[in-house]
């Protein structure tokens, strides 16, 4: 009888394990790391923006002689193998397809000397090291393996920040994401670009510093860990991902301030990162953009006067927003993606940021404006700097990072009426977003394979290039498409599901948004809902009360 009582409850554990929620956490990651993948497989080595560059500055990323890079007299240049800044061959052709690399990354004797690449500081050191360490002699592998890592750092610590949110802050970080990345943030995130790592970072820091002011014990410290993570990552890779964490910083303080003794001393983590990150800014030459603005002058150089470049920045950044949606190219800028990726795109993006506002606060609205002024004027004053319109130099990559960040805080709840959509709106909107992502990853695969002068659905007919693997362009571009709606319907619950925001169980480590007086505990009753007599609640040790969101 002992041995079967064991037996029996050591099954009761692990039916928790197969419960709903549990298969769809540990599927979610799965499939976006297909979803990913997929996205990963559909462009060659070289194909995101200036990846000659960030390619080389990954092989030579030590001040040491090796293998695989080489040092020379000049400081500002190395010796690099050919194939890495010849591998864009296709780049600005749109109608080639990558089938001009040949067989040259078999060559790998032929080396050059280069200044193309991060040898006089101008990007910051950290993302070129880590993929340093991915490196080697085969550049296609080595390519493909920083990508996959690329991939594997967002789904990581997108996961564990869901882990430890506090349950009412899943949502929003979940879409956030979903709102936000197709098409051009699924391509870079999936790329070896480190701007993979700007958008994974802004996307990450905010909300895990608001869950951070919100929450205590093993919570807090968690999510403070995963900021700072964050952080390093970001400020890391781009100088302006480092700026972009210093918006992060103000942007939580706004939601949370509050004339606490303990919320003062909670901030030294949020301001200690944002010194961080300003420290990680000015160490790298990028940082003299503030002053100098981006290397071409020419598009003004016989054009209009200061005011009039003002004014016509200020009316067409707007475009730069729809850019990220798809509006303007992956890639080189010259994969063109159909009207119908970036209608559906920014009309959900727009639709949840909208429905999300239901929410309100003063402080939320102070929060989108402070990152709607910072994703409208920083572009316009780096324009103005380099005395050039909008359409050159700065592109919708650079401020994706706060597009994220914007999407995530316009659909924050912040008491009140909880964003619910109903099965007719969650419908439309994973429709929307699965087409989206569908055909801007088939269009990126159609354009390398064979160039965007052949058409057709069936990515394995005629084509001119593919990596040296057994699976075919379609299983891909199927699996990868799939993979994003099974994604995506398995997130829709979190907002579909009508939720009680007056009458619900405060989680432990979690401030109440709702509770006012801290001297009186606040009992909540259970079952006047379905009728049945009101049944007191015992307030829950570990809840500190105070108003978060004001």
């Amino acid at each position: 009888m002992n041995g079967k009582n064991k037996l029996r409850r050591f099954v009761s554990r692990l039916r928790p394990i197969g419960n709903k929620k549990t298969a769809a956490a540990v599927l979610a990651p799965i499939l976006a790391i297909l979803a990913l993948s997929a996205w990963a497989l559909a462009s060659p080595v070289g194909a995101s923006p200036d990846d000659d560059y960030h390619l080389a500055s990954a092989w030579c990323a030590t001040n040491v002689d090796t293998e695989q890079c080489g040092l020379v007299p000049e400081k500002s240049e190395r010796s690099v193998p050919n194939s890495l800044l010849a591998s864009p061959c296709y780049a600005f052709k749109s109608t080639e397809s990558a089938s001009c690399q040949g067989a040259m990354f078999e060559d790998t004797n032929n080396f050059v000397t280069s200044d193309r690449g991060n040898f006089s500081g101008a990007y910051p050191p950290v993302y070129y090291s880590v993929m340093h360490l991915l490196a080697g002699s085969n550049i296609e592998v080595s390519a493909m393996l920083m990508r996959v890592l690329n991939i594997l750092i967002f789904v990581g610590l997108t996961g564990v920040l869901y882990a430890i949110l506090p349950v009412s802050r899943r949502p929003t970080l979940v879409w956030a994401w979903a709102i936000s990345l197709v098409p051009l943030g699924m391509f870079l995130i999936a790329s070896n670009n480190p701007s993979s790592w700007a958008i994974i970072s802004a996307g990450t820091i905010w909300i895990s510093l608001l869950g951070f002011l919100e929450t205590t014990g093993a919570r807090k410290i968690g999510l403070g860990l995963v900021a700072t993570i964050a952080t390093i990552v970001g400020a890391g890779a781009r100088a302006d991902a480092a700026a972009y964490a210093v918006v992060a910083v103000v942007v939580v303080l706004l939601l949370t301030a509050r004339w606490d003794r303990k919320w003062i001393l909670s901030t030294l983590l949020p301001l200690g990162l944002a010194a961080l990150a300003a420290a990680f800014y000015l160490s790298t030459s990028q940082s003299t953009l503030v002053s100098s603005g981006l290397h071409s002058a020419s598009d003004a150089a016989a054009g209009p006067g200061l005011k009039s470049l003002l004014i016509n920045n200020l009316l067409n950044v707007p475009s730069l927003w729809a850019g990220v949606f798809g509006t303007w190219g992956l890639g080189w800028l010259d994969t063109t993606l159909p009207a119908v990726v970036w209608v559906a795109g920014l009309g959900c993006f727009g639709a949840l940021a909208f429905s999300g506002l239901i929410s309100e606060s003063v402080r939320k609205l102070l929060a989108v404006t402070v990152v709607l002024a910072a994703v409208w004027i920083i572009p316009t004053y780096i324009l103005l700097k380099s005395e050039t319109f909008v359409g050159s130099e700065v592109q919708p990559r650079y401020i994706l990072p706060l597009i994220v960040m914007l999407g995530g805080i316009a659909i924050l709840h912040v008491g009140g009426t909880q964003l619910a959509l109903s099965r007719g709106q969650i419908i439309a909107l994973v429709s929307a977003l699965s087409v989206s992502n569908a055909l801007s990853l088939h269009f990126n695969m159609r354009r390398y394979l064979t160039g965007t002068d052949a058409l057709g659905l069936n990515l394995d007919t005629n084509r001119e290039w593919w990596w040296d693997i057994p699976i075919l362009p379609m299983t891909v571009w199927i699996v990868g498409s799939v993979a994003f709606v099974a994604l995506l319907l398995i997130l829709a619950p979190s907002i579909t599901r009508p939720r009680t925001v007056q009458s619900k169980r405060k989680e432990p480590g979690v401030r109440s948004d709702g509770d006012v007086d801290s001297a009186q505990p606040r009992v909540e009753c259970e079952g006047a809902a379905h009728g049945a007599p009101p049944v007191p609640v015992r307030p829950q040790a570990e809840v500190v009360a105070g108003r978060a969101l004001g």
